[in-house]
């Protein structure tokens, strides 16, 4: 059994991006038998490993279309490639791994463990981000007796 993702085509023509609409497993046999008896105007389906993620195989096998589908995502004919909606403007799209890079890297500098980066698109940059007590709180443990 492998994965297959459902894509609907947003434009026009072959290279045209097409949105992920859902993620099956599945055999090819079923994909053959969906295509042909139930066709549905500009989708097709496309096989994708879970496996895969920025263009690397993570049991150590062959890539298959850099990232892993998903619902909401995108899929490049030209790039032959899955990967997620950009999330900010000012992010660029990496090529080689066709995952979403910020213009400015992740500072190195050590934080409180209950701190954390968050990106700003205002500034682009990376702020310091405190977590509130409901980070830490355990949810079902009651207080008193």
């Amino acid at each position: 059994m492998s994965h297959f993702a459902k894509v609907q085509r947003i434009g026009i023509g072959s290279t045209a991006l097409g949105v992920v609409k859902e993620v099956i497993v599945a055999d090819q046999t079923f994909i053959d038998h969906m295509t042909t008896n139930f066709p549905e105007d500009n989708v097709y389906w496309v096989q994708t490993s879970y496996n895969t993620s920025g263009g690397v195989h993570l049991l150590g096998g062959t890539p298959l279309r850099k990232n892993y589908a998903s619902p909401g995502g995108l899929y490049d004919p030209v790039r032959d490639s899955f990967y997620s909606a950009k999330p900010f403007p000012s992010f660029v799209l990496d090529e080689s791994t066709c995952l979403w890079e910020t213009p400015v890297g992740i500072p190195t500098t050590a934080i409180e463990s209950y701190e954390y980066y968050e990106w700003d698109e205002r500034t682009t940059s990376w702020v310091v981000k405190t977590r509130g007590n409901e980070w830490f709180s355990v949810v079902g443990l009651s207080t008193g007796a």
